[in-house]
């Protein structure tokens, strides 16, 4: 019998995220510990922890699980892998090694599988230069799963997602529209050549990050994941600065455009497009399907103080003093 995970799964991948506002109201308020070594922490969004552990060097720290985003057990492991990888990317550091969290439906799918999902996690860790060195499972009513990622960085490279400047350029790694193939996906509508790209892009590692956060030109740096292209954006101008963005110019998976000219997207993009409408202008049409589609490993979104020429980024536009992101 072919098993199918999304069977198991009302959503799946980044798509699983609780809403922007949502999350907002959960940790308004909320306190970190006052730790002076602990040099990011929560309250600006950003993709990981850091924690200073003496002059020089920082520890990153991360997590990120989900239901499933394709159907076979050794594809999701390997994007579930390479979208937890990307947080520690993301801050400009390097991952140093994994643990695994693991939920699994025992009496509905067979432990095979699990055993495949985590081979295909293995396989992207060791592409990254790390292991897989424990983890935590249970027995759970839906599959789910993804890694604790530890990274370090030096002090003087650690990227933050909310450090841009007026003039600085913007640019992105990695094509929009993981969501809409994975929705497609799950309600049996896409093709083989879409799900090959599906993968070919969700399993790419964001490991230019690490290059990043050593380029001194950098100013800012996050990957877009469940909040979508708009919604990360947003995180990193806050309310005060705004963004030039060039959609035209902003890359597109062909199929994801299709699928979206269709009107075949996942229900939490229109949460996304809630949370970010008042915040930008120019939003008129059905490009919103693919600027607040979620991503499931999707691609760094930085900024530099020059243009820069680096392999797979593309500029998309420029950091304004806002205070609205502008579509062109």
């Amino acid at each position: 019998m072919s098993i199918k995970l999304l069977d198991f799964s009302k959503s799946g991948g980044c798509g699983c995220k609780i809403e922007p506002g949502k999350l907002k109201s959960i940790l308004k308020g909320y306190d970190t510990l006052d730790d002076p070594r602990l040099l990011v922490g929560f309250s600006n969004s950003d993709d990981a922890a850091v924690m200073l552990l003496d002059n020089n060097r920082c520890l990153i720290s991360t997590t990120d699980f989900f239901l499933p985003v394709v159907n076979d057990a050794y594809d999701f492991g390997q994007i579930a892998a390479a979208n937890a990888l990307s947080d520690v990317y993301a801050m400009g550091g390097s991952p140093v090694m994994a643990i695994s969290i693991l939920g699994w439906p025992v009496e509905k799918i067979p432990l095979t599988e699990a055993r495949r999902m985590l081979e295909g996690a293995s396989d992207i860790c060791r592409k990254a230069g790390i292991t897989i060195a424990g983890g935590h499972s249970i027995d759970s009513s839906e599959p789910f799963f993804g890694l604790c990622v530890t990274g370090t960085a030096d002090v003087t490279e650690i990227k933050r997602n909310n450090t841009c400047q007026p003039g600085d350029h913007l640019y992105i790694t990695k094509p929009l529209g993981l969501g809409l193939l994975s929705h497609a996906l799950k309600h049996e509508k896409l093709g083989e050549e879409g799900y090959k790209t599906l993968l070919e892009v969700a399993t790419k590692l964001n490991s230019a990050g690490t290059a990043l956060g050593a380029d001194k030109q950098i100013t800012a740096m996050t990957d877009i994941t469940g909040f979508g292209l708009l919604g990360h954006l947003y995180e990193m101008l806050g309310d005060t600065t705004g963004a030039e963005l060039h959609q035209d110019l902003v890359p597109v998976i062909p199929e994801a455009r299709e699928l979206a000219l269709q009107m075949q997207y996942p229900n939490i993009t229109t949460n996304n497009y809630n949370f970010i409408a008042d915040k930008v202008s120019g939003l008129n049409g059905l490009e919103f399907l693919w600027l607040c589609d979620p991503q499931t490993s999707g691609g760094l979104l930085f900024t530099s103080r020059e243009q820069v020429n680096i392999a797979d980024a593309v500029w998309i536009g420029r950091i304004t003093d806002g205070p609205k992101i502008q579509l062109v």
